[in-house]
């Protein structure tokens, strides 16, 4: 005849341990949701008071009078160029998408919203950073930029 012996209960702090960690994955994975979704719907507001970034963690309004609009460009990113991001400090780093602070092969800190590597809108600020933006149409934006701070 067979005697079965189950075994003796574990603590209830192995199903908090285990909650807490499922807790904390369920999190992250909304996170992970958000930053991928800033993506696509981040979005930049030029207006007389500035430059204002929205959609994720790193949104800012940048005052028109902190932004040097004379020494924009728009740019192609390649791996040679001093403008290529090297570095993440903070931020999201994903394939087809990079946002938040970097440092550019040249040491300049930059702020970067880049989701198209081939055109992109470099603005250099007063603030000791620079702001790079992927926008369909950077000429249209750099242009709105020139008519705010020209006064309308």
């Amino acid at each position: 005849m067979t005697e079965v012996f189950p075994i003796s209960p574990a603590p209830l702090k192995v199903l908090w341990f285990f909650g807490g960690i499922s807790v904390l994955l369920v999190a992250l994975l909304l996170f992970l949701a958000y930053v991928a979704m800033s993506g696509r719907l981040s979005r930049f507001e030029v207006s007389p008071e500035g430059l204002r970034l929205r959609g994720d963690l790193y949104g800012r309004l940048i005052p028109m009078d902190a932004l040097r609009i004379a020494e924009a460009q728009i740019l192609r990113l390649e791996k040679t160029s001093q403008f290529w991001p090297t570095r993440k400090t903070v931020g999201s780093n994903l394939p087809g998408y990079h946002s938040g602070w970097f440092r550019l092969r040249s040491g300049e800190k930059a702020l970067l919203y880049v989701t198209d590597r081939r055109q992109v809108l470099y603005v250099p600020t007063t603030r000791g950073y620079s702001v790079m933006l992927s926008v369909r149409e950077p000429q249209r934006l750099l242009e709105a930029l020139g008519r705010q701070a020209a006064g309308g």
